[in-house]
């Protein structure tokens, strides 16, 4: 009795890419074939660490391959990696994702790049070129700005939850200081729920010092605006998308990861009240 046996190849996605002027005899060669594929696998790559959804990065792919020359490729995306294929003959390709953040700016320049590469305006080195750089971009955002955008986000917030202009500055620097404590643990430990959790204690913790010492008035509106920064709004907005779409793996998968950091909020704050009140 014969067995097919289904094999998988993990690519690294510096490989160097295929000519324009190769992509017609792409089919027939399966080195050509390789390298657009990991041009496709560096898009993918690097929307689906950026916070782009399932679908999104399926698609884009598959356009590009398309666009090369592969139009008959196979792609399967789940938040820790992304497989792709173009043919039956052809061993699936792999890569892995470890790292996960929210920069939608790289999301847009690389679906920029797709477009331009279907409309013939990218050669397939030059797209290379460009992925490569948009991979190696730093944040838009500088952390100093994320501080300041988190700070003034949790004074707005509280005041929208009905909270007064005198909790303002109180929450401001709550939410300041706790966002700041999430950058800072998440670099010491690479574990979100730790980051997480710690961060609403201390945001918690300088609620209940601020109140003691006159500074504000309503602890919970305080808060609540101060934890929104954390909320993970656009994990569950994804997850959502990619339930409605079909893709069940990565749609719970999603929705598991934003249950685990509301969990951890919830349980950070939680600690202080039992503590205090």
């Amino acid at each position: 009795m014969k067995r097919s046996l289904i094999r998988l190849d993990y690519i690294r996605h510096d490989s160097s890419p295929v000519s324009q002027a190769d992509t017609g005899m792409i089919g027939s060669n399966p080195t050509e074939q390789s390298r657009v594929i990991a041009i496709c696998l560096l898009a993918g790559k690097i929307m689906l660490q950026s916070g782009g959804e399932t679908y999104r990065v399926e698609d884009t792919m598959k356009r590009m391959a398309a666009a090369l020359g592969l139009p008959h490729s196979h792609s399967y995306v789940v938040p820790t990696g992304i497989f792709f294929s173009v043919d039956a003959t052809e061993p699936a390709k792999l890569i892995r994702i470890s790292e996960r953040t929210t920069d939608l700016d790289k999301v847009s320049e690389v679906n920029a790049v797709s477009r331009r590469i279907g409309q013939g305006e990218l050669s397939a080195q030059e797209a290379h070129d460009l992925l490569v750089q948009i991979e190696g971009k730093p944040s838009s955002y500088s952390t100093a700005v994320q501080l300041t955008a988190a700070a003034l986000s949790s004074g707005c917030f509280t005041i929208m939850f009905g909270g007064g202009w005198s909790d303002f500055l109180p929450a401001l620097i709550c939410g300041g200081i706790g966002y700041a404590a999430v950058i800072a643990f998440h670099r010491l430990v690479r574990v979100k729920f730790f980051a997480e959790l710690t961060a609403s204690f201390v945001i918690g913790l300088l609620a209940f010092l601020l109140i003691y010492m006159g500074v504000g008035h309503e602890r919970d509106k305080i808060i609540i605006g101060s934890v929104m920064p954390l909320v993970p709004g656009l994990l569950i907005t994804n997850a959502v998308r990619d339930l409605m779409a079909g893709h069940l793996v990565s749609g719970l998968s999603k929705g598991a990861e934003a249950f685990l950091t509301a969990f951890a909020i919830g349980t950070g704050i939680a600690v202080v009240f039992s503590l205090f009140m």
